[in-house]
């Protein structure tokens, strides 16, 4: 399995989908199912049942995963392909636009 070029924490636009151009924290990343859940977008409504944290109960608003295909990484203000390479031993993301490493 490869590393994923996208990691939590990371931010993101989207380039694909009904929210096109926004952009957004990854909150977290799912592997496995090649999605990602990013902080204000791809809001959905889900009708809660009453329980002990929401007593009330009624519609709630959340974020839904996304595919990771449509975002793309944003650094320093411009978005940007990822690639890898290995400095000093260690395996690390560079941005494909400007060079520099990532983390």
């Amino acid at each position: 399995m490869s590393t994923m070029k996208i990691k939590k924490g990371d931010t993101v636009k989207v380039i694909a989908g009904k929210d096109l151009g926004t952009e957004g924290k990854v909150l977290s990343v799912d592997v496995k199912n090649h999605k990602v859940l990013v902080e204000g977008i791809n809001k959905i409504t889900k009708h809660a049942k009453p329980s002990q944290a929401n007593p009330n109960g009624g519609i709630v608003e959340k974020e839904a995963p996304i595919d990771i295909s449509n975002v793309m990484l944003v650094v320093k203000g411009k978005t940007t392909r990822v690639g890898f390479k290995v400095e000093d031993g260690k395996k690390v993301r560079f941005a494909k636009s400007t060079g520099e490493v990532i983390d």
